[in-house]
C-alpha cells in the first residue's frame, strides 16, 4: 500500500526534532558545568543511545540487526569519526562558546560536503555553491568578531566547532556509502554501538567520579535543582534517541532537502533557549553573522541536491530488501534528516 505524504506532519516532526536538539545543547552545557568531562558525557550519551536503539530494533525488527564481519571495519570507522568524535568536539565547543554559536560552526558541514563533491568527486554542482561558501565564511567572521583583538571567541572552542563540522561532513559522506546496503535506522544503531565501545576504552583515561551524577545541580535562574543523572538521562533519551526518530519519521513526509532546510532553525532555537535559560546573550554582529551563515548553508544544501537530481543517472534495480538491506537513500537523504549527533 503506497504511503501517503503529509507535508504538515513532516514540518512538525522536523521542527520538533530541531527543538529537542536545541534544548539538548543547553542541558549538555549544564552537565558540563556541573563537572562531567566532555569525554564522559559523550561516552554516556553514545552508550545510552546505543542501548536504547538496540533494544528498540530487537523488539521491532531483530533481523535488521544482523551484520557480517566485512561490515565491521566500516562501521567502526563510521562510529568513531562520524559519531564519537563529532559529539565530543561539539561538547568541547559548547563548553567554551555560546550554544548557538557552536552550532553555527558545526552546521557549516553541508558547505564542506558540497565543496568536496565538486572539487574531489568532480560532481556537477550549481555555481551558487561559491556564493554559499562566501556567505558562510563572511558570516563566521562576523560571529567570531575577528576585529576585536583577533576575535571575541575562545580559540579552542572555535577550533572544536570547525573540527566538529569536518567530522559531521565525514559522517554524511560515509553515510552515503553505508546506506547502500543498510537503512538509516540500523546503520545509526551500529554506529552508536561502535562509538559507545570506543569511549568505553578512551573515557577511563579521563578522571571522573561517577558519584558526581548523584549531586543536585541548579537548572534554572531560581532555586530549582535536579540530580545530574537526570540531566544525563535527558541527553540520552530526549537529546539523542527521540529527535533521531523524529527526524527519520519526517523523511516519510518531506523531501530530504526540504527537511534539511527546515532543520537549520536549530541554531536559532538553541540561541533562544540558551538566552532564556543560561543568559547567554549574543551581540548584534553575532546574530547577523549567524543568519548569514544559515543562508550560506541553505544555498549549499540546494546547490548539491538540485544538481544531483538533474544529473544523476538512473540507478540499477536492486533486489527486495533482505536482512542486510533496506531503503537506500542517497547522501541527500542522510543530509536531510539533520544531525542527531549534537
Amino acid at each position: 500500500m503506497p504511503h501517503t505524504r503529509r507535508p504538515a506532519v513532516g514540518y512538525l516532526l522536523t521542527v520538533a526534532a530541531a527543538g529537542l536538539f536545541a534544548v539538548n545543547g543547553t542541558v549538555s552545557t549544564l552537565a558540563l558545568q556541573a563537572g562531567v568531562p566532555a569525554t564522559w558525557l559523550t561516552a554516556l550519551r553514545c552508550a545510552g543511545a546505543a542501548v536504547g536503539l538496540l533494544v528498540a530494533l530487537a523488539v521491532v525488527a531483530p533481523r535488521r540487526l544482523r551484520i557480517t564481519w566485512r561490515e565491521v571495519p566500516f562501521l567502526a570507522a563510521f562510529g568513531v569519526v562520524g559519531v564519537a568524535l563529532t559529539q565530543f568536539l561539539y561538547f568541547v565547543a559548547i563548553g567554551r562558546l555560546p550554544v548557538g554559536i557552536a552550532l553555527v560552526f558545526e552546521m557549516t558541514a553541508p558547505v564542506g560536503i558540497a565543496l568536496w563533491v565538486r572539487l574531489v568527486r568532480r560532481e556537477p554542482v550549481r555555481p551558487r555553491i561559491w556564493l554559499a561558501l562566501g556567505l558562510s565564511l563572511s558570516g563566521l567572521v562576523l560571529v567570531a568578531q575577528v576585529w576585536q583583538g583577533g576575535g571575541s571567541l575562545d580559540p579552542l572552542g572555535v577550533a572544536a566547532g570547525l573540527a566538529a563540522a569536518v567530522c559531521l561532513a565525514t559522517y554524511y559522506l560515509m553515510g552515503e556509502r553505508g546506506t547502500v546496503t543498510r537503512d538509516p535506522v540500523t546503520l545509526t544503531t551500529w554506529t552508536f554501538v561502535a562509538a559507545g565501545l570506543f569511549w568505553a576504552v578512551v573515557a577511563p583515561f579521563t578522571p571522573f567520579q561517577p558519584a558526581v551524577l548523584g549531586e543536585r545541580v541548579p537548572v534554572s535562574l531560581g532555586e530549582l535543582t535536579l540530580p545530574l543523572w537526570l540531566l544525563v538521562l535527558w541527553i540520552v533519551v530526549l537529546g539523542a534517541i527521540a529527535p533521531f526518530w523524529l527526524s527519520i519519521a519526517a523523511l516519510r513526509h518531506l523531501p530530504p532537502t526540504t527537511a534539511g532546510l527546515v532543520a537549520t532553525v536549530e541554531p536559532v532555537f538553541a540561541s533562544v533557549v540558551a538566552w532564556l535559560w543560561l543568559e547567554q546573550v549574543l551581540t548584534g554582529w553575532q546574530v547577523a553573522g549567524g543568519l548569514v551563515v544559515l543562508t550560506g548553508i541553505a544555498l549549499a544544501q540546494t546547490a548539491r541536491a538540485t544538481a544531483a537530481a538533474q544529473t544523476a543517472a538512473p540507478l540499477p534495480e536492486t533486489p527486495a530488501p533482505g536482512p542486510l538491506q533496506g531503503t537506500a537513500p542517497s547522501l541527500r537523504g542522510v543530509e536531510g534528516r539533520g544531525s542527531f549527533l549534537r
